[in-house]
């Protein structure tokens, strides 16, 4: 995948390891899932994969529990999902998901990330076309597991590709499949230990560590706000 990618994956994990920031996230998507469809993971699947994401990343018991009850309690906040597209450092494309309690604050905030690396926000729907919305499943392969098989069986829960790397499982298919498929890998026993919407984009590009730096400097400055759930780009 090139040493761009290797660059980007670390410099990510790098970030995401930070569990100030991480857990008050996932916390969030907890919340968010408990309060739209209900605090029994065992009734809302939502709730489910959001769990098993937390713990995915160490996240205490105690932290899920907490996130589960505030999204019952009486001044529990309301969070708006919004969506902003932008162009970065070298015309790095970047697509910002959030979860805010507060949209003017947000918006003003992702505005200055991208105007500050002399980049700048776009009209929504101007990016849509440069990125496949896909649902991913990764997990550990089991001893003995016959990925070609697994493929077959999966295809009609809505399976469009499968990948392995190091003994690690990505599986990917539409996003409007993300139930079925979870469903399915439930069914065999399969244990998911993380899953997520992503936009994958269509025609990513090659950007030499110098134009890296700069843009992981704008990417870190997104990343850390509290408002931002999960950020894409369209680097290799």
């Amino acid at each position: 995948m090139g040493r761009a990618f290797e660059y980007r994956r670390a410099a990510k994990e790098k970030r995401w390891d930070k569990m100030s920031k991480l857990f008050p996230k996932l916390g969030k998507a907890i919340t968010m899932a408990a309060k739209e469809g209900g605090s029994d993971p065992e009734m809302n699947a939502s709730l489910r994969t959001a769990i098993k994401n937390a713990k995915a990343q160490n996240m205490p018991k105690d932290n899920i529990d907490a996130a589960i009850k505030r999204a019952t309690a009486k001044d529990a906040e309301s969070f708006i999902e919004m969506n902003y597209e932008g162009k970065g450092p070298h015309g790095v494309l970047v697509f910002v998901e959030c979860a805010t309690d507060n949209p003017t604050r947000t918006i003003a905030n992702v505005k200055s990330y991208f105007n500050k690396a002399g980049g700048s926000i776009v009209p929504n729907g101007s990016l849509e076309f440069m990125f496949n919305r896909k649902a991913v499943f990764e997990f550990d392969k089991p001893e003995g597991l016959d990925l070609e098989e697994l493929e077959l069986e999966l295809i009609d829960a809505g399976l469009e590709d499968i990948e392995e790397n190091d003994s690690r499982v990505y599986l990917y298919g539409d996003y409007t499949s993300f139930g079925s498929m979870s469903s399915a890998l439930e069914e065999k026993g399969i244990d998911v230990e993380k899953s997520s919407l992503q936009r994958i984009p269509t025609s990513p590009v090659d950007f030499s560590e110098e134009q890296l730096i700069d843009i992981e400097k704008m990417l870190d400055k997104i990343e850390d706000d509290d408002d931002i759930q999960q950020v894409f780009t369209n680097i290799a």
